[in-house]
């Protein structure tokens, strides 16, 4: 065989597991997830401050993002509740996927159809609407995804998750953007309904899966008691009688408090600056998501060069120095090269670092209890920057001014930054190779 023979057999056998059914699959779902984020964050963030309302008014829309944060107290009614009739017809999974699709879609209607000066109340009870289905949404799609790859495939599956996640939300806000620019929020908002047509069509794919048919069965079987201790005592007391537990939990509740006020603000900025949507789509959105894709490949090989704990300190700077380049760009003014910039390093950064810190968090999970345990943890990871995005950010945007907000924000970063490296030295990483969870930290 020759030696381009031999490489082009390599390329194939490194791509093919990308192309079977469940990894597609996986790939369709994450392109519907990402969508209501999307209009819930940059895209209305961007058409309430040109409505000329009130920044801290602004920034209290980030409150509706905590529904995600506590999807966890709902997802055993989804994950257990059969719908009459269109169960029966299509299976549980599809059911509750079938439903909620069409529920985001009218909510995406309502949103655009709301004059937010005129009935800024009814934008909210929109929005609220929106996330609640949004999470809901993520419910389904995380564990139907789950169920339908094989255990060979969970490596593919979610990688293919995380790319159909970006491109989602890159392309519905994108969409949102143009068309507001020349035919108004109304059909942009509407439009973006499309979005849930692959989750739909993910759902022809993959049929209802077997395991989770098998699973409900098995589990009616069991006392009522016993059902409740295990789905929601038995993980988080799991988690806590682990050496370091209180240590890590401080890391993931405050390592992302300055990212996540930095890119919350972030429209605010742009269109403070007086950037079109037109710029705004073309590089916050479509560079953006280059700039993310290429930061989670590079992420990747970073990841199998330093390991994982280095992997997460590296990312953990780059993440805190990001912040730093809104605030150059917020001395820059409305010039598209320097927002170029500035999205490229931003969006690079947080790709590197969503494979690293998604893998530590993952590491952290127990194998009995992944779901549960992994939905905390990342609950976790968010809710106090979300939190005060909702509460603050706009006051302190309106007292501070950007560029001392941003620099802030990277101060923020810091407090993570230290004790991540408490915990490098005291907790050593999981052998190279080991795909195996840790039952404890030590």
């Amino acid at each position: 065989m020759t030696a381009s023979a031999k490489e082009g057999r390599g390329w194939g056998a490194a791509i093919r597991p990308y192309l079977e059914r469940g990894p597609v699959g996986a790939l369709l779902l994450g392109l519907s997830s990402g969508a209501p984020f999307a209009m819930l964050a940059a895209t209305l963030t961007t058409r309430l401050a040109e409505s000329g309302i009130q920044k801290s008014t602004v920034t209290a829309f980030a409150l509706t993002f905590l529904l995600y944060n506590f999807k966890f107290l709902w997802a055993p009614v989804i994950d257990r509740a059969r719908l009459p009739l269109l169960a029966a017809a299509v299976g549980q999974r599809r059911a509750w996927l079938v439903l909620i699709a069409i529920g985001l879609a009218a909510g995406f209607t309502w949103m655009g159809a709301v004059d937010p000066v005129a009935d800024i109340g009814q934008m909210v009870a929109a929005a609220l609407f929106v996330a609640f289905l949004g999470a809901s949404f993520d419910i389904v799609i995380d564990a139907y995804r789950i169920e339908s790859l094989r255990e060979d495939q969970l490596g593919a599956g979610s990688g293919m998750s995380q790319y159909g996640w970006r491109l989602g939300a890159a392309g519905a806000g994108a969409l949102a953007l143009v068309l507001a620019e020349r035919s108004g929020w109304g059909l942009a908002y509407a439009a973006a309904g499309l979005f849930v047509l692959p989750a739909l069509a993910a759902g022809l794919l993959l049929g209802e899966p077997a395991a989770r048919t098998a699973a409900l069965a098995a589990e009616a079987l069991q006392p009522l008691g016993q059902r409740l201790r295990t789905a929601f005592i038995a993980p988080l007391a799991d988690f806590m009688k682990r050496q370091g537990a209180v240590l890590v939990l401080l890391f993931v509740i405050i390592h992302k408090i300055g990212d996540t006020l930095a890119n919350l603000s972030l429209r605010l900025l742009l269109s403070d600056l007086g950037f079109t949507k037109d710029s705004i789509a073309v590089y916050d959105v479509g560079f953006g998501l280059v700039a993310t894709l290429v930061g989670i490949f590079v992420g990747g090989a970073v990841y199998a060069r330093l390991g994982m704990m280095r992997a997460v300190m590296l990312s953990l700077v780059l993440m805190a120095v990001s912040n730093l380049s809104f605030a150059w760009l917020a001395t820059m003014g409305a010039i598209d090269w320097a927002l170029a910039v500035t999205i490229g390093f931003e969006n690079f950064s947080s790709g590197v670092g969503g494979v690293a810190v998604v893998a530590y968090l993952s590491w952290l999970c127990n194998l009995r209890f992944t779901a549960t345990q992994f939905a905390l943890l990342s609950a976790l990871a968010s809710i106090l920057g979300r939190f005060l995005s909702g509460t603050t950010a706009g006051g302190l945007i309106e007292v501070m001014g950007f560029v001392n907000f941003y620099i802030l924000t990277t101060v923020l970063a810091v407090p993570g930054i230290l004790i991540f490296r408490l915990l490098m030295k005291r907790y050593a990483p999981p052998p190279a190779g080991d795909g195996n969870m840790p039952d404890r930290l030590s």
